[in-house]
């Protein structure tokens, strides 16, 4: 019996170490498998070669097993060693089971940088924030990464978020619409924001932090310096937190699974792939 056969058995604890329920998973497998035979047939036929195709060493495990080692690292984010541990594999070979996934994966969320499309069922308001997850300190451009904010060295993604409309005994849902490519921790929010360039539909409000001022999104006010806010102007600013509170939820949700808010010790270039199978994830399980 697989490894996946097993813990499907226990379905809360599947969702405790894989982020997603076995009917999730089920669906994902699904979808995955036909880009798998496609990018395997690929592979074996690229030239030159040395070997016929289909020559060489076979993966230990089967594509469920090995999908469902990337979702445990990615919910739990231990060593290569404890996955090698319990899937009975050299921890050098964890990597080469998972790695090759994680471009597919994004293939099928989708998950895109600049151009955001909203659904029927959702609010015409995109709500935007930045953020921020240490790394080990780099041996070159240490300043250009080190947050003066977090007081470490950092990296920085931009999340923009959509809200599902209310279905009347139901919790609010949101959508992960966007997520930019890596920014060094010392680059502010609105300078991000200014890069990215976000193309939204026509219409469509968008909402930020202070952070966001001069931008044209839709703002908290900020207080001036030496002076206070009026009455009228904090009851603004509290009717923004209420709206924009959805974007520290769906972000709050994305780092469930804790390579998206533990220290990362990947290279930083497979950062925006994983953040953005991440965002699919919970796109998947609470959009």
């Amino acid at each position: 019996m697989s490894h996946t056969d097993r813990l499907r058995r226990s379905p809360g604890t599947f969702r405790q170490l894989t982020g997603i329920t076995p009917a999730v998973f089920d669906q994902l497998l699904a979808e995955l498998e036909p880009r798998h035979r496609e990018a395997e047939g690929k592979r074996q036929t690229r030239r030159p070669r040395q070997r016929k195709p289909g020559a060489g060493p076979k993966h230990t495990l089967d594509l469920a097993d090995r999908l469902l080692m990337l979702l445990m690292y990615y919910r739990t984010y231990t060593t290569h060693a404890t996955l090698g541990f319990l899937f009975g594999l050299d921890d050098s070979n964890v990597g080469r089971n998972m790695n090759p996934l994680q471009p597919l994966l994004a293939g099928i969320f989708r998950i895109p940088e600049r151009r955001v499309e909203l659904e029927p069922d959702e609010v015409r308001e995109l709500f935007f924030d930045a953020t921020e997850r240490p790394i080990p300190r780099p041996t070159r451009g240490q300043r250009t990464y080190y947050s003066g904010k977090k007081k470490r060295h950092t990296v920085k993604h931009q999340i923009v978020v959509v809200r599902k409309r209310k279905t009347p005994g139901q919790p609010q849902r949101v959508r992960i619409a966007a997520v930019s490519g890596v920014f060094p921790g010392k680059t502010h929010d609105k300078k991000v924001y200014d890069r990215t360039r976000v193309v939204v539909p026509p219409g469509v409000r968008r909402t930020g932090d202070t952070a966001y001022l001069g931008t044209g999104l839709d703002t908290p006010t900020r207080r001036p310096r030496k002076g206070a806010l009026t009455a009228e102007q904090k009851a603004g600013n509290r009717r923004v937190s209420k709206r924009r509170i959805v974007v520290e939820h769906g972000i709050g949700k994305m780092k469930v699974w804790r390579i998206a808010a533990d220290r990362y010790r990947n290279p930083r270039r497979c950062h925006a792939v994983m953040m953005k199978n991440v965002a699919g994830l919970h796109n998947r399980m609470f959009a």
